[in-house]
């Protein structure tokens, strides 16, 4: 198979994306999680076949940097060993969930995530590019400010309900009407009409006067919302963040050689299994207040052939002066791939230097304009308006 370069939305594995350093090959965890071996694969297969460099996104998933189109085909030999290959490139598109890290042996999160793994595969829905679920069924919700359009959650009197993203409350279903629910709340959203420019979102399309039927209303209210995460020992495991969502590919075999499986999640973090100790290598950040933490950056240039700049070296030099309950987004061009929401602070990079944008996104007016890397750095108090 030749590599589809893909323009300007999510990659995959079998739709590779175009970038400035080559191709990036998106890999989507079954259940969330890898294995031991997998991590060693994929590390072993990013060396190989890519740059070296491994991106966590915030959906939860990898990326292998820096592929040639000649070694696609060979990466993809290597991902089909692995158990990390979809049968075909819309089955890809589709599997678009994000699973909780929290769960523990025994409980119902796997077995959640595999059958809806499975309904996805069986089902013709032409779901839009970004459109996804969320298995958040923990007895409390870390999922609750992620991207997603469909959750299957528990109420807060523990049993299972399936809510639309945008919508307060959820229906009450049995263990085995979840992921049939869940697919119809789908259903009726490309039925209606939700999907029609291909870029659809459960929220945006409620918030607009979209309804449900009725036999998909309910009146269960969620489980509360758990605090954020961060770095530091769970009963579940070790969780690690990873400094600007990319690591090397000795960092990812150092985590392999642990013999801990790891969770995926959207925070730009990986929690190891059953770790009782923080791991240590290049990339990863341990301390639960690392200014790190508060900074998000795309690749920037030169990985990114539509960046104007070198993000990262921009957010690592102003992660200091961030103040702990800020937030600062540096974006190499107006997609805001990084991060499509708000931050306190987001610096987009253009042509003729840094725009400001206070309390906004990407898509929001600055207020200042043509800002240079310098002069960011030698005043960061004209980030929040100082002089």
């Amino acid at each position: 198979m030749s590599a589809a370069m893909v323009k300007g939305w999510c990659p995959g594995a079998l739709r590779p994306m175009q970038s400035g350093d080559g191709l990036v090959v998106r890999v989507r965890p079954f259940g969330g999680r890898l294995d031991a071996a997998q991590i060693s694969g994929l590390a072993h297969l990013a060396e190989r076949h890519g740059n070296g460099l491994i991106d966590v996104t915030s959906r939860a998933n990898l990326q292998i940097r820096g592929v040639s189109d000649s070694s696609h085909r060979l990466l993809l030999d290597g991902l089909a060993q692995l158990a990390l290959l979809d049968p075909d490139a819309d089955t890809e598109s589709r599997r678009n969930i994000l699973v909780t890290p929290f769960w523990r042996a025994g409980d119902e999160t796997q077995a959640l995530a595999a059958e809806l793994e499975e309904a996805l595969e069986n089902t013709a829905l032409a779901l839009p590019t970004k459109f996804g679920f969320a298995v958040d069924d923990g007895t409390s919700r870390v999922l609750a400010g992620d991207s997603a359009d469909v959750r299957i959650e528990r109420d807060r009197g523990g049993d299972l309900l399936v809510r639309a993203d945008g919508a307060k409350l959820g229906r009450s279903v049995a263990r085995g009407e979840a992921v049939a629910t869940a697919l119809a709340f789908a259903s009726w959203f490309i039925a209606s009409g939700g999907a029609k420019d291909g870029r659809g979102r459960m929220a945006a399309y409620l918030a607009a006067g979209a309804s449900p039927p009725e036999a998909l209303r309910g009146a269960a209210e969620p489980a509360p919302v758990m605090a954020a995460a961060r770095p530091g020992l769970y009963p579940q495991g070790a969780m690690v963040g990873v400094a600007f969502g990319q690591l090397p590919h000795a960092t990812l075999n150092q985590l392999a050689g642990c013999g801990h499986a790891l969770r995926m999640t959207p925070w730009r973090m990986v929690l190891s299994e059953g770790k009782r100790t923080m791991p240590s290598a290049a990339g990863l950040i341990t301390e639960a207040y690392d200014p790190a933490l508060r900074v998000i950056a795309c690749s920037g240039a030169p990985r990114c052939r539509e960046a104007h700049a070198d993000t990262r070296a921009l957010a690592a030099a102003l992660a200091p002066n961030i103040g702990a309950a800020a937030r600062l987004h540096v974006s190499g061009c107006a997609k805001g791939c990084a991060h499509s929401g708000a931050a306190a602070i987001t610096l987009v990079a253009t042509h003729a230097g840094f725009d400001l944008v206070r309390g906004g996104s990407t898509r929001d007016e600055p207020v200042l304009r043509g800002l240079n890397h310098d002069d960011i750095v030698g005043n960061p108090s004209i980030l929040l308006g100082g002089h």
